[in-house]
């Protein structure tokens, strides 16, 4: 699993399916200005940090300011980056707090088998049985595995760890992910 952010992933109610993929991703948020060059650290959301550099537009705010980054380097936990229009800790300060997106058509090409977090988010969960356990309203990163928060109809939320022996089969297309529950998950 790979962990790009739906910005809207949290505006659904359990049992409404998405319309669609989203448009946007959350890679980075951007914190305060370093230096007098007119940089700015952003805090890296992305599992792929190697797509933001110099040239690369990216869109800023919420109202997906196109922003081209002239330069980049690291610092930290995070990036020091440089946009084009911005050449000073003044007017590059009016961007702090702001979210970067990229379009969902940029995201990188993931292996056979593996999935982006806002991929599957919402998709409905049946058991072996085809019994219906709800949808998919949040994941969770462990140091082992995914764990994915599943909402029903009523009763508790079911955490489900996304390993092979749990997770049998992820159906994008019809939406779906079929699990094996092992004793004691529910």
């Amino acid at each position: 699993m790979t962990g790009e952010r739906n910005p809207r992933a949290n505006e659904h109610q359990a049992g409404s399916p998405p319309a669609g993929e989203p448009e946007f991703l959350v890679v980075g948020k951007l914190r305060h200005p370093h230096g007098v060059r007119g940089e700015i650290l952003l805090e890296v959301i992305t599992d792929f940090p190697e797509r933001l550099q110099p040239g690369v537009t990216v869109l800023v705010g919420e109202e997906h300011q196109p922003l081209r980054i002239l330069s980049r380097r690291g610092h930290n936990k995070g990036l020091l980056v440089r946009f084009n229009e911005y050449t000073t800790p003044e007017t590059v300060g009016v961007l702090r707090n702001s979210l970067v997106y990229v379009t969902t058509s940029d995201r990188p090409p993931l292996p056979e088998g593996e999935y982006y977090h806002h991929q599957l988010l919402w998709l409905r969960v049946l058991d072996d049985d085809g019994h219906d356990l709800g949808r998919i309203i949040e994941i969770l990163s462990t140091g082992a595995n995914d764990i994915y928060v599943v909402r029903g109809e009523s009763g508790p939320d079911i955490l489900l760890p996304a390993i092979d022996a749990v997770i049998r089969e992820i159906d994008l297309e019809n939406g779906l992910i079929h699990a094996h529950l092992l004793p004691g998950l529910i």
